[in-house]
């Protein structure tokens, strides 16, 4: 039986993420560790779902987050390195091609993704360590971020959608 967007939102009961797609908390680590913004579990997991025209919008959270490739097509994590150049790794299945089965997003970073073109949907997992807590995420702000980085304007346009 043939994946289909539609059939993983169901079968994992995802929801939509307020950065765009679809996802699921699927584990959250009993033990805690403390940080500089308080107590945080020692690691959380996601499952990850993005359509054909969908994108993760701008974002950035205070640790560290890899992300597994799973099934569909292949997706794009875009991210901004702190001198304005824009980074992009393709996670997917044609290793061949330089596609990836993992990637690792260093804290603080601007990042976002979006399945390549002509991609049904893109399957993936985040795993954050200190874990994910919704206080440690923020959503990027296209003014603010074409002041800092202008170079990477093109990016910068392309997941802030709706976003002012």
């Amino acid at each position: 039986m043939k994946e289909t967007a539609d059939g993983l939102i169901a079968l994992y009961s995802l929801e939509t993420h307020p950065e765009g797609g679809f996802f699921r908390e699927s584990y959250r680590a009993g033990g805690k560790t403390g940080t500089e913004r308080g107590e945080r579990n020692f690691s959380t997991a996601i499952y990850f779902l993005l359509k054909e025209g969908q994108v993760s919008r701008l974002h950035r959270i205070k640790a560290d987050e890899v992300w597994h490739f799973y099934a569909g097509g292949p997706l794009t994590v875009a991210g901004i390195l702190p001198d304005g150049r824009v980074e992009e790794t393709v996670l997917g299945r044609d290793t061949a091609a330089g596609q990836k089965f993992q990637y690792a997003v260093p804290a603080g970073r601007w990042f976002g993704a979006y399945p390549n073109p002509g991609t049904g949907f893109s399957f993936v997992g985040c795993t954050v360590a200190p874990g994910f807590e919704f206080a440690d995420f923020e959503m990027g702000d296209r003014g603010k971020l074409l002041k800092e980085f202008p170079a990477a304007k093109k990016i910068i346009e392309k997941l802030t959608k709706g976003i002012k």
